[in-house]
């Protein structure tokens, strides 16, 4: 039996059969042509795994319904995420032999209706809602540092969301995988909200503070198990559960869920079966296409890894918006770079922000291969830490010192090309020669982008860097001159570029990351303001929830309880991290009978 098995069902008579569905759902995995070359021309066009024909049609559907229901309202991943009712054979046999009209052979409103009423499930119906086993209205022992009643109230409808977010692949998904582009999961899963309707990966290690803060370990387990399912399926964890997202992966923190988790259960039968897992994401992460040698001053050379999508068309899920961008290319090659670029900025996580633009008004000059980013080589020297601590506990030996050693060699790596003496800061380095085509290149210092970024500050999230005082002193007299702390959190950049990853806008994971940086460094000063963010960001959340009822994926640093706006879609609700974050900090810092919560 599939060790997967088990979370399906819980009918015995029922989970033999479900069990060899599942295995041959991923069987038709197999047919979806994931095979890459990792290994970049110059021009960066080769490397590519191929999509799935219902994702090809499906953007085609996407297309028609914006030319004839207009733009108001208008989401197009709610077409990507359409199921079929029937085979994809028939369904486009329909499809083409709807009535059109006009030069851009546009189908009629009720044409449409139809149609998509008669061969489709909605969005979202490839899922179903699961009741957690391991959720308790109020479980023993939650969050025994909060003594204000009014908060404490609050906290636990935010721990009730985990049952609202909770669901399972469905039937029809494991039964038919050919008819959508929800991808089949072995366990249980918690979604981030609204149009986020699946698993995301980055998400997930929120996700899971926020569980083990609710004493969902279970679940907690559970969203591993899927992610690794991810690994042993298509070598990397995936952006997110769908088929249109098998291009890219997001920032890699599979290990530090695995030992959070650990920290908690001491299981180390998740640690087993996690490990290979980690060492093929490593090795993915260093692979040709990710990894980039830069030498510095002294002739020492350094890997660090980067974004790199394996896609170079518009991303079905904003099919129509990256096409208008890329317009303003008149070659092909340099549309198939700039649909990359698009697609590697969605893989940082950080999709949109001015980081990754050679020009911080103009969208069209993303360069997101280009950029060595600080926060994704501190994702990966953590794994690298996280690895030797688990093959320690396996009892690998040779395992343990060799990934000892290649943290050591990225902190250094990250200290040499990213660290600015004169900012007390980290920053991103862009490299010379754009997507590189040669072994290595020289470090130079008018390479580093000396904007402010909240990402210039996530390396004392590792104790390689957290655990240096006088290196902690240094970051946090940089840290309050940056300009980024504001009245409702730290933002996440200093411009106001009107998309999302940029400023006004605070995100969940960011104030995380540092605050805990802080803490960790066990400086009193430190926890301190670590613990003065936590406070800002713990009063936004609970004041926007009471405004609008809603736990929101962005808030807006300068207005307390004000959610965030800006992007390519409507702000969202749910939501995932934003619960975990939320909760995580009430674990850690509490909240006192007598402090007030409002703003």
């Amino acid at each position: 039996m599939s060790n997967y098995g088990g979370a399906i069902t819980t009918d015995p008579s029922d989970l033999t059969r479900k069990t060899l569905i599942f295995s041959l759902s991923l069987l038709s995995l197999a047919t979806m042509s994931l095979t890459t070359s990792l290994s970049p021309n110059c021009s960066g066009t080769d490397t590519v795994v191929a999509t799935t024909p219902l994702v090809t049609f499906l953007v085609s559907v996407q297309e028609t319904a914006l030319r004839t229901f207009g733009e108001e309202d208008f989401d197009p991943k709610r077409y990507v995420d359409l199921s079929l009712k029937s085979n994809l054979s028939k369904t486009q046999k329909a499809f083409d032999g709807l009535p059109r009209s006009g030069e851009n052979g546009t189908v009629s409103v009720e044409d449409l209706k139809v149609f998509i009423a008669t061969y489709f499930d909605d969005a979202g119906d490839d899922l179903v809602y699961y009741d957690p086993e391991d959720f308790f209205p109020e479980p023993e022992g939650f969050l025994p540092k909060v003594k204000n009643p009014e908060v404490r109230s609050w906290a636990l409808e935010v721990h009730a969301l985990w049952k609202n977010l909770s669901r399972k692949v469905s039937d029809g998904v494991l039964e038919h995988s050919e008819l959508h582009t929800m991808l089949p999961l072995p366990e249980a899963l918690v979604v981030p909200g609204s149009r986020f309707r699946e698993v995301y990966y980055w998400d997930s290690y929120w996700v899971i503070r926020g569980l083990l803060a609710s004493k969902m370990y279970e679940t907690a387990k559970a969203i591993v198990t899927n992610l690794i399912f991810h690994v042993n399926t298509y070598g990397y964890v995936l952006n997110g559960g769908r088929a249109y997202y098998t291009n890219r992966s997001q920032p890699p923190l599979l290990s530090a869920m695995v030992y959070e988790i650990y920290n908690r259960t001491c299981d180390v039968e998740l640690v087993r079966k996690a490990l290979p897992a980690l060492l093929e994401e490593h090795a993915f992460w260093n692979s040709e296409i990710h990894k980039v040698t830069i030498q510095d001053a002294q002739g020492s050379n350094h890997n660090l890894s980067r974004y790199y999508a394996m896609w170079n068309k518009p991303r079905p899920e904003s099919s129509r918006r990256d096409k208008e961008y890329a317009s303003k290319f008149l070659g092909n090659s340099e549309k198939q770079q700039f649909y990359r670029e698009v697609a590697s900025a969605a893989e940082s996580g950080w999709d949109f922000s001015t980081r990754w633009m050679r020009n911080t008004s103009e969208f069209s000059s993303l360069s997101t291969t280009s950029i060595l980013p600080v926060d994704l080589n501190v994702y990966i020297l953590k794994m690298e830490q996280d690895i030797a601590f688990f093959a320690n506990v396996l009892g690998h030996k040779s395992t343990m010192e060799s990934f000892l050693e290649a943290a050591e060699a990225r902190k250094n790596a990250i200290n040499s090309v990213f660290w600015n003496d004169e900012m007390g800061q980290w920053l991103d380095y862009r490299l010379a020669n754009g997507p590189i085509c040669k072994e290595s290149e020289t470090w130079q210092a008018c390479n580093q982008n000396q904007n402010a970024y909240a990402s210039n500050f996530i390396p004392l999230w590792v104790d390689l860097f957290h655990s240096d005082a006088a290196l902690v002193e240094k970051v946090m007299r940089s840290f309050h001159s940056s300009g980024l702390v504001h009245s409702a959190g730290i933002a996440t950049s200093l411009i106001n570029s009107g998309h999302q990853w940029d400023f006004p806008n605070g995100w969940a994971p960011l104030q995380h990351m540092i605050v805990e940086g802080f803490l960790r460094s066990g400086l009193k000063e430190a926890r301190s303001l670590a613990e003065d963010i936590a406070v800002r960001w713990i009063k936004t959340n609970y004041v926007g929830y009471k405004k609008t009822g809603a736990m929101h994926e962005k808030y807006d640093v300068q207005k307390c309880g004000e959610f965030g706006g800006g992007g390519f879609y409507k702000p969202q609700t749910g939501f995932g991290w934003s619960n975990g974050v939320v909760l995580t900090f009430l674990e850690e810092f509490g909240w006192p009978e007598d402090q007030s919560i409002g703003c």
